[in-house]
């Protein structure tokens, strides 16, 4: 998963310049079109709608950049920080995500820390991160034996734990929590 983050990294550190994007939701379909337009230099209209007709002659003369980049982008879906209500309403969006459930309160100095970072750097591609509100969500807290805020449990598609832990800070924290 590391080696798909990097080539990730990788391919966004090379194709953000290119496609003047910057926002979490639309990279990845940002980063498909200038990844495989972006060897026949020939064509430097700006139409974004000649890229796809493009396509094919990228992929022939370079198929283990351009497709490797393309299949790690495919293999890895967004990573999406949510509330608890929006997961519910859209479960099966997340369905190849780690899910990890965020007891987060407001009051919580660890749990504004950690929303800050979610919010402002994202969530590392492959993660859905699920903030539930620490206050409010009784029966849950009693579902998965929650006494502290600031916890996360990782979640399998039933709803069934595999994972709990208090005290990451940041997406990749989280995520190195998973199983």
């Amino acid at each position: 998963m590391k080696k798909l983050t990097a080539v990730a990294v990788a391919a966004l550190a090379t194709v953000l310049p290119l496609s003047a994007c910057g926002t979490g939701a639309t990279t990845e379909p940002a980063m498909t079109e200038p990844v495989t337009s972006e060897a026949p230099m020939a064509s430097e209209e700006p139409m974004a709608s000649e890229a796809p007709m493009e396509s094919s002659e990228p992929a022939e003369s370079e198929p283990a950049e351009a497709m490797e980049t393309g299949e790690a982008m495919a293999a890895e879906p967004a990573g999406a920080y949510l509330d608890y209500d929006e997961y519910q309403a859209s479960k099966a969006d997340f369905a190849d995500h780690a899910v990890v459930l965020f007891f987060h309160a407001g009051w919580c100095p660890n749990c504004q820390a950690t929303d800050a970072s979610l919010t402002q750097d994202g969530v590392p591609d492959g993660l859905a991160v699920v903030k539930v509100d620490y206050d409010t969500a009784d029966e849950l807290k009693r579902t998965y034996g929650i006494t502290y805020q600031h916890t996360f449990v990782q979640v399998d598609a039933d709803g069934e734990e595999l994972a709990k832990w208090t005290g990451s800070r940041t997406g990749e924290d989280i995520l190195a929590e998973t199983t």
